[in-house]
């Protein structure tokens, strides 16, 4: 999914280059744009049902085996 945002900054008079781009950087934060952007970046793809299974299974043999391990004084 890409983001289709356009935001336009226009010098203004006599305003300097660094003052442009902290309004432009100003504006750019403001509308949100970076965050929608890390959210897509960083997206984390659903899991099948059978990763589903196999990491619900993977979690209830750690906890017996943590438990065994605590019955037994290791822990």
């Amino acid at each position: 999914m890409a983001i289709n945002m356009v935001l336009k900054v226009k010098k203004q008079g006599r305003e300097s280059t660094q003052a442009l781009i902290r309004r432009f950087q100003k504006s750019v934060q403001q509308s949100g744009i970076l965050l929608r952007a890390r959210k897509e970046r960083f997206r984390e793809r659903a899991k099948s049902k059978t990763a589903q299974k196999r990491a619900a299974k993977r979690r209830e043999e750690l906890k017996r085996e943590y438990a065994r391990l605590k019955k037994l004084g290791k822990i």
